[in-house]
């Protein structure tokens, strides 16, 4: 996905002051995964299936009992839809969700031999499973170069001026041709934990942003009086 080049900048100088703004994420998140819990590729799978509309606190709570029922792809693949959606009902869309899984565990079943694909483009056929949930498991499951892009890493990229893009798969492409693929994998989730802890959708805390000075966004958010 080569980069069309949306802002008013050359490509190497946003590409260097990219690195900078990772260089001071990773300084400010040095060790940074995803809150999922999981212990294995295709836990991880299942957990960020669950996790849309929805918070990883959540999942978590659902995930023990959603395994410790219907431990592998094989298992889940066969459950009654009913039984599958009374487990994961207090995520959200539990009807949809449910027909998800089940349609990704028969996928993997049947075509991968009950094992979860590791190559992106395979990942992306199962049912269920978005670009963005097959770069998260490459990323966390198995350190794999991806980049997922979620509305946190949606709205950093915009306000920090490293895509003018609204698509997920052209911010994608833009922000992979940014950084470097050795450090795709630590991406978002820095990208994330920053849009959870400082930089707010609604209210975000500029008066102490480690990346004020590189972020183009207005405008500002004061600091609060009684702060």
């Amino acid at each position: 996905m080569p980069r069309t080049n949306p802002l008013d900048r050359p490509i190497a100088q946003q590409r260097r002051g990219a690195r900078i703004i990772l260089k001071r994420l990773t300084g400010l998140y040095p060790e940074i995964s995803t809150a999922l819990t999981y212990r294995d590729p295709w836990q991880l799978l299942v957990a960020t299936v669950l996790s849309a509309q929805t918070t990883d606190e959540n999942v978590n709570k659902v995930t023990p009992a959603l395994f410790e029922k219907w431990p592998l792809p094989e298992d889940l693949a066969v459950a009654r839809p009913e039984d599958v959606e009374s487990v994961v009902y207090s995520t959200g869309y539990y009807r949809q969700k449910t027909k998800s899984l089940l349609a990704l565990a028969g996928d993997i079943v049947d075509r991968f031999g009950g094992d979860v694909p590791r190559d992106f483009d395979d990942m992306v056929t199962l049912r269920g499973v978005g670009r963005k949930t097959a770069s998260v498991v490459m990323a966390e499951a198995w350190g794999e170069p991806a980049i997922a892009v979620d509305t946190h890493v949606k709205r950093i990229a915009n306000r920090l001026g490293l895509t003018a893009n609204s698509d997920p798969v052209k911010i994608e492409g833009d922000l992979k041709d940014l950084f470097l693929k050795d450090t795709w994998a630590g991406v978002s989730m820095r990208f994330i934990q920053f849009g959870r802890s400082v930089c707010d959708a609604k209210k975000p805390k500029c008066w102490e942003c480690p990346l004020r000075d590189r972020c183009p966004y207005e405008p500002k958010t004061p600091r609060p009086r009684n702060s």
